[in-house]
């Protein structure tokens, strides 16, 4: 292949890594260093913000829009709004190593989640695979010093799980079910998880709606710096899902399941250097084995759909092995773009 052949690909996937690891680190200084505690209204910007940017994917031609009845995507939207808001409040209560630990445990949950539902079976290798990731979990976790003093988190990380493996099996159903892509699906039920939010948070968040007091939403010292953000982390989320939908259209299957795991030790060495995670060598080997399980679990996916290889197989691939960041609607994106790809 020519550098020019090359370029394309190449941009994408450096663009996907910088957005997907960017969101992470803003949510992170958005919640800890700018002390915007509220969760629930900083997801339901990042929502506003994916709605009004499908509606801009829509008139511009990047995907063709289908309509679905309400109670098609309600449910779904739901469900959206059940994992992003958990793993943002994963986010805020453990530290950057700890939250990204505790993401690559969707992917035994999904499996699980799928054998349940589907009547999926999984084969032996699958199995083994699986089993190696989550020993290399726990192997990392038990050196993790807030294991045992932050209960909390702990509980937090468990249902954002859950929440994730529920919404990535239900979104593979529904893309079947109703014959539509992530994008098309996405465009649909945004405006319902935005309603949705719009709902919890004077529920759960102090808003200041008579007494604008600190502490408040509407009492939050909003500075330059902190609006700033704010916003990037929302156009981040955006960004995420649109990279992933150009880098999966550009690149193999096992590319795109590189560059997740690329991320995912991006993450973690940020964690690191910005904001004071510990990495002593039982952490790191951890690290390594549940890594090396992915990428195993990842190979079998795609050996399953060769010969011959084709670009909506390794789409298909792909998508299932990238998980998605919170307050990100793509996949990581994971399952979120996978029609409009093939």
């Amino acid at each position: 292949m020519s550098l020019k052949s090359n370029i394309k690909p190449i941009v994408y996937g450096v663009f996907n890594v910088a957005v997907g690891c960017g969101i992470v680190f803003a949510n992170k200084a958005v919640l800890s260093v700018f002390n915007f505690k509220f969760v629930y209204a900083l997801t339901l910007v990042h929502t506003i913000v994916t709605m009004v940017g499908m509606w801009i994917f829509a008139a511009t031609g990047i995907f063709e829009i289908k309509r679905f009845k309400a109670l098609q995507v309600a449910p779904l939207a739901a469900a959206f709004v059940g994992y992003v808001v958990f793993w943002n409040l994963s986010l805020q209560m453990n530290t950057v190593g700890f939250y990204q630990l505790s993401k690559i445990m969707v992917l035994p949950s999904v499996a699980g989640l799928e054998c349940l539902i589907t009547g999926r079976r999984l084969t032996r290798m699958e199995c083994a695979a699986i089993a190696l990731v989550v020993l290399g979990v726990v192997l990392a976790t038990v050196t993790d010093s807030e294991v045992g003093t932050n209960f909390l988190g702990m509980v937090l990380s468990v249902a954002a799980i859950l929440f994730s493996a529920v919404y990535q099996v239900w979104i593979g159903t529904k893309q079947k079910e109703l014959e539509a892509g992530s994008m098309q699906l996405m465009h649909q039920y945004t405006p319902w998880a935005t309603g949705l939010l719009a709902v919890l948070v004077p529920v759960f968040e102090p808003v200041g709606f008579t007494d604008p007091a600190p502490g408040t939403i509407l009492g939050f010292t909003y500075t330059f710096a902190s609006v700033t953000a704010i916003a990037g982390s929302a156009i981040l989320g955006l960004l995420v899902s649109w990279s992933t939908f150009l880098m999966i259209g550009a690149t193999s299957g096992l590319t795109f399941n590189v560059i997740g795991h690329l991320k995912l030790i991006i993450v973690l060495a940020g964690g690191v250097a910005f904001f004071g995670d510990q990495m002593p060598p039982k952490k790191f080997a951890g690290v390594c084995i549940a890594l090396a399980g992915i990428a195993w679990y990842s190979f079998q996916g795609l050996q399953k759909k060769s010969p011959p290889p084709s670009k909506a197989a390794d789409t298909e691939m792909a998508a299932k092995s990238e998980e998605k960041q919170p307050l990100v609607n793509g996949p990581d994106g994971k399952t979120v773009l996978r029609k409009e790809a093939a």
